[in-house]
């Protein structure tokens, strides 16, 4: 298992990252902290393989800790997940060390794609010769293999064929009653399912406006080819 730290000073950023970690099978959360001095404290303690990093936090920020993490000799990666987007910041990031470099907000997708392609990349380093398309695949990050972890309460076969149904009706909006019936399952269930084709990029939420009475939410699907679900099938 790959030993992760997330450094996030906002609780909730940091609640949301630790839930989408648990999604990618292979990672396990060592330390959650909220500042740079607490980061080291843990480094000083426990081996960690990959630092989940934030730049804009109190005291010392992300980059000056990146810098500081190399000049004590620290061998933990970094993937920056920032919501700076100037290239100042992710120049110096790259420069620093970092293996990937996130742009808040972002999607689940995304995050996924970083970690799989770590992994990847950790197992190739174990060989002890490496091969250039293999390198190749995980350097650029292509696309992996590897099912992706579901959530509790979430099974692979309903989830397929929840999925082909709203492919089946394309840009069309739906609400979570109307694909319950047509699937035969409660709304309850549904609704999980929904949302967590929500969390991963393929569903958005929208507001109805009718004719007539209030307006009400209603999923649709983002993009019927996104083969990013597939992971998951």
């Amino acid at each position: 298992m790959i030993k992760v730290m997330i450094v996030e000073d906002d609780p909730m950023v940091a609640e949301f990252n630790k839930c989408y970690l648990e999604l990618v099978e292979g990672f396990t959360l060592q330390a959650l902290v909220h500042s740079a001095d607490e980061a080291f404290s843990v480094l000083d303690q426990t081996e960690i393989d990959l630092i989940m990093l934030d730049i804009f936090m109190p005291g010392m920020n992300g980059l000056d800790f990146l810098i500081n993490l190399r000049q004590q000799g620290k061998s933990a990666d970094v993937i920056v997940i920032s919501a700076a987007c100037d290239n100042n910041h992710i120049k110096k990031a790259l420069q620093f060390g970092a293996v990937d470099y996130i742009i808040k907000p972002f999607q689940f997708e995304r995050l996924n794609s970083a970690l799989l392609g770590y992994k990847g990349l950790v197992g190739l380093m174990e060989q002890d010769v490496l091969n250039q398309v293999e390198l190749d695949q995980c350097i650029l990050y292509k696309e992996q293999s590897v099912a992706a972890k579901l959530p509790k309460g979430v099974d692979r076969n309903t989830l397929n064929v929840i999925w082909e149904k709203i492919q089946e009706l394309g840009q069309s909006p739906f609400s979570t009653e109307e694909i319950a019936n047509q699937i035969g399952v409660s709304r309850v269930s549904m609704r999980k399912y929904l949302e967590f084709l929500k969390q991963i990029g393929s569903l958005k939420l929208e507001l109805i406006y009718g004719t007539v009475g209030r307006p009400i939410y209603k999923y649709r699907c983002i993009h019927t080819m996104n083969n990013f679900i597939h992971r998951y099938l």
